[in-house]
């Protein structure tokens, strides 16, 4: 398997190269600078491998949500290499991307990674590790008041990503007892991304590039890429 992945929807501009279960990622958090940092981590990833994109397998992105521009930018790349290389490809969740990582660094098994999406909300996510060894979704991606979130059952969930950092008091409030850690600085990566797009192709879950398409939770704002 030979699978590139992007992640642009946070604060981190990421692209990560997966051969044969082997992973090589470039990453820089400059917020403002995805749209020009992402395409050179691309060819430098497969100038250093050795690999022309026709080689490829398959390509992922992160699909969101986070970032309304980033979301854009990592759809708009993904799309434009899957249409000129026809390629397929793994749409990921950028919270399940982020909660596959918290397993991956920290061993935590039950997850709930969240983003800020200002207005006083936050992109929320649930996710337990299956026998695989990667995330599962235990309830639907959400965006909702950090107070009035539906919060799964059971115990010894860790909390991860930035949505922690600014709603931290209203989600430990929510958590009680049950949350058993909080890693707040952890931002989504492609080379998570990468895992997660590589099991969606080992099981022929794939979609053409045109079905590439971001998800943003909010439905106003999901609306406007139509109108272009």
């Amino acid at each position: 398997m030979k699978l590139l992945a992007i992640e642009t929807a946070g604060e981190a501009c990421s692209a990560a190269l997966l051969i044969d279960g082997e992973i090589t990622e470039r990453c820089r958090v400059e917020p403002r600078g995805h749209s020009k940092l992402i395409l050179l981590m691309v060819e430098e990833l497969l100038a250093d491998a050795g690999l022309p994109v026709s080689a490829l397998d398959a390509v992922a992105f992160g699909r969101g949500p986070g970032s309304f521009t980033g979301v854009r930018i990592a759809t708009g790349v993904i799309q434009g290499i899957a249409f000129a290389a026809d390629l397929p490809v793994a749409p990921v969740s950028t919270l399940a991307a982020l909660a596959q990582r918290g397993y991956r660094e920290g061993g935590e098994e039950r997850l709930l990674p969240a983003f800020d999406a200002r207005m006083q909300e936050v992109y929320w996510g649930a996710y337990e590790i299956g026998d695989a060894g990667l995330v599962e979704a235990v309830a639907l991606d959400q965006v909702a008041d950090p107070a009035t979130l539906a919060v799964p059952l059971g115990d010894s969930w860790c909390g991860l990503g930035r949505g922690w950092g600014s709603y931290g008091q209203q989600l430990e409030t929510l958590l009680g007892s049950r949350l058993k850690r909080v890693m707040p600085e952890l931002l989504c990566s492609a080379h998570d991304v990468a895992l997660l797009g590589a099991a969606r192709a080992a099981a022929n879950d794939l979609v053409p590039a045109e079905m590439a398409l971001p998800v943003y939770l909010r439905d106003k704002v999901a609306a406007k890429p139509g109108k272009r």
